[in-house]
């Protein structure tokens, strides 16, 4: 196991590389520039350089000025290594300090999304599975569907108008409420809580179609198979034949799955936070898009190349754990 670990976190620093050197030549190559902006706004001062001049001396100074693999290699690069993402041109902090500020708030998110999602898919694909081409099935298959089909910022918006405008419920949007520094530990921790509500639900349903259907279709194989006409033969409970012969063999395809939806839940925050105003990694990450932040989405991607690696690496050493044939040290 140790052996197979090694190997795939060098193969994953190799990945890393080749991402991020995409990553930042697209980044390159987009036609939003913060040094272009600033570059406007300082030559609209009175007295001040020709908008030339100061794209000119903006661009030696962020490294632009010279080709892309050559700034990877020199700026980015090596500035990654010693752990320096640099400062963000937007925000005007250190990258670093800006996620550790907001980092949380995403991953309390991330969290609460993902957990709800794993309880609600999972079982209610295994009874759609169980109950096939019944009422049971089709209500579960068009729920899974209305959550596949649903963008993001549709579905947000109308849990806020229903539960906001026309309820009045829950706010509207904010991580807080009005009246938070008046209220005691437990009541700030309840109004935190009571304005996470509406991002979560929001999450869960637009992402738990997929897992819900995923869950159905492999649990329908699995039920088909010899072994466990075999099982239900020898007069076993179906209990025991579902969650103990079928539902493990259905855990195998679950595991690669679930290497795409740890990266998958903080790229989806983007436009959830942005519409609820939370001030995660996924709003910051799309306002430093719109200014051209290079140093910011940098940092923002690699987080999620990180993610990716790490899901994926997760996601192998599973197959171990729910499958006892998989030898991951060969």
């Amino acid at each position: 196991m140790s052996k197979y670990i090694i190997k795939r976190l060098l193969i994953s620093i190799m990945i890393l590389f080749f991402v991020t050197l995409i990553i930042y030549s697209i980044m390159r190559c987009i036609p939003t520039s913060y040094v272009e902006k600033i570059a406007r706004e300082r030559a609209s001062l009175p007295g001040g350089k020709s908008y030339s001049e100061w794209l000119t001396q903006l661009n030696a100074a962020y490294g632009f000025d010279k080709g892309i693999v050559e700034g990877y290699f020199s700026n980015w690069l090596a500035s990654t290594l010693k752990g320096d993402f640099g400062d963000s041109w937007f925000f005007n902090v250190p990258v670093v300090q800006k996620f550790n500020a907001v980092i949380w708030n995403s991953f309390i998110l991330g969290v609460l999304s993902f957990v709800l999602e794993i309880v609600i898919a999972v079982p209610l694909g295994i009874l759609a599975a169980r109950k096939q081409y019944s009422r049971t099935d089709y209500a579960v298959t068009i729920f899974a569907l209305i959550g596949i089909s649903l963008p993001t910022f549709y579905f947000a918006t109308i849990l806020k108008y229903i539960l906001s405008v026309k309820l009045g419920w829950l706010d509207l949007f904010g991580q807080v409420g009005r009246y938070y520094e008046q209220l005691d530990s437990w009541g700030k921790a309840l109004d935190v809580a009571k304005h996470y509500i509406m991002p979560v639900i929001t999450l869960t349903i637009v992402s738990v179609g997929g897992l819900m259907r995923y869950t159905r279709t492999n649990m329908l194989e699995v039920l088909n198979a010899d072994y466990i006409r075999t099982a239900r033969a020898k007069g076993l409970s179906e209990k025991t034949v579902i969650y103990k012969h079928a539902f493990r063999n259905t855990l195998i395809p679950l595991a690669t799955l679930l290497a795409g939806i740890l990266p998958g839940l903080f790229g989806g925050m983007m436009i959830t936070e942005q519409v609820f105003a939370i001030d995660g990694i996924g709003r910051l990450a799309y306002n430093a898009l719109k200014e051209g932040d290079v140093p910011f989405v940098m940092g923002y991607n690699m987080f999620l190349a990180i993610l990716t690696v790490i899901g994926t690496l997760l996601s192998d050493i599973m197959y171990s754990i729910v499958d006892p044939r998989v030898k991951l040290g060969r």
